[in-house]
């Protein structure tokens, strides 16, 4: 974990929108990692570093309340169900079904074939006791915190991960089993929010111990609750079977530190055009990573809303169409987003397998020279 006093600064001028200031140079991840190790290029992803200046990380993280799952103790445990030839039917550690071709667990999509929670009874049953905030192997880590604690006596500051209420039902019940639970038992609904918030409310309260006198400065849900063509959900549902808990956890995150506020970021792929004003609503500033695709230009949503806090927004499928298309891009985006500030280029989701190596290095020495 190092940090600089330049990712620092360059940190804290992104979040207090900055104008022409330093920008850092951060990418998402790299789905062509297995191209480039096979056509010699590097032999892991720490080799970057030696074609691309990166900068660190002057937010760090405090995790413990999941992802793109929810954080469970115990998780499920993860065996083989079925063998189907070239592939293999596996219980995963979050209780879901997945069809995974045979010995390979990433570098593709997985088919999910079932999840744990069908009724009130399988949520009671299989997950509702896993999310109990009071089980063993949930204490914070001390060593950690203590660390964060001496960086941000550094100046860095330190923010708070966990997964958003969307992606946690879809995960719980599956994308399309959650869009009918939202009018086939509403109250079930909201039964498995209260365990999100009790959950994420005690772990939080520890970590503001441990950290205390500094504040978490951020909260980041990892939501994903749109697609290429818009929202998932309706501001409706939002506002009925989501925002009474997020404004909970808020209020009292804002009360175990002396009323000090924080930063709120929402990571959503798809369009996310529609919910950015449903969610500022409850004081979400910062969005992320505005897939180009599904038609989120970060030059167009910075003139509609100067306020926010933007990260991502360079389309994945340049990255693929060479030198000179990546230029184009470049050039269009960054003199106006750096004028703008608060704002960190990256590719709109994980670097893809079709991008050459040297165009990707091309991209990044690109966005130096705005840097």
């Amino acid at each position: 974990m190092s940090v600089t006093a330049s990712d620092i600064q360059k940190t804290r001028d992104f979040y207090a929108q900055k104008k022409d200031a330093p920008i850092l140079l951060h990418e998402f991840g790299y789905y062509v990692l297995d191209r480039w190790i096979r056509e010699g290029h590097i032999k892991d992803a720490s080799d970057l570093g030696k074609y691309c200046d990166f900068d660190g990380h002057g937010m760090q993280y405090l995790w413990g309340l999941g992802w793109c799952e929810a954080e469970f103790r115990p998780a499920f445990e993860e065996m083989v169900l079925e063998d189907r030839g070239e592939y293999e039917l596996v219980q995963d550690f979050a209780g879901r079904h997945v069809l995974y071709f045979k010995g390979r667990r990433n570098g593709f999509m997985p088919e999910y074939v079932d999840h744990p929670v069908k009724d009130r009874d399988s949520w009671e049953r299989n997950v509702k006791w896993r999310l109990d905030p009071a089980t063993t192997g949930r204490e914070a880590d001390t060593a950690y915190a203590t660390r964060l604690k001496e960086l941000a006596g550094q100046g860095a500051m330190i923010g708070q991960a966990a997964v958003g209420g969307y992606m946690y039902l879809r995960s719980l019940v599956g994308p399309e089993g959650a869009l009918y639970l939202f009018y086939d038992d509403p109250e079930l609904i909201h039964d498995i929010m209260k365990a999100w918030f009790e959950l994420a409310d005690a772990v939080i309260a520890r970590h503001q111990a441990l950290i205390a006198p500094f504040p978490i400065n951020e909260l980041y849900l990892a939501e994903d609750n749109c697609y290429n063509c818009g929202p998932l959900i309706s501001p409706d549902m939002l506002r009925e079977f989501f925002f009474p808990y997020y404004q909970q956890l808020i209020t009292n995150m804002k009360a175990r530190q002396q009323g000090r506020g924080f930063h709120f970021q929402i990571d959503t792929d798809g369009d996310c055009r529609p919910v950015i004003p449903i969610y500022q609503e409850i004081g979400v500033d910062y969005f992320s990573p505005f897939e180009v695709a599904s038609n989120c230009d970060v030059v167009a949503l910075r003139k509609q809303y100067p306020e926010l806090l933007m990260r991502g927004g360079i389309d994945k499928r340049i990255l693929a169409a060479g030198k000179e298309a990546i230029d184009r891009e470049i050039d269009r985006i960054m003199p106006f987003m750096k004028a703008q500030g608060g704002y960190i280029p990256m590719c709109d989701h994980g670097v893809p397998e079709e991008v050459d190596f040297e165009d990707f290095i091309h991209y990044r020495k690109r966005l130096k020279e705005y840097a």
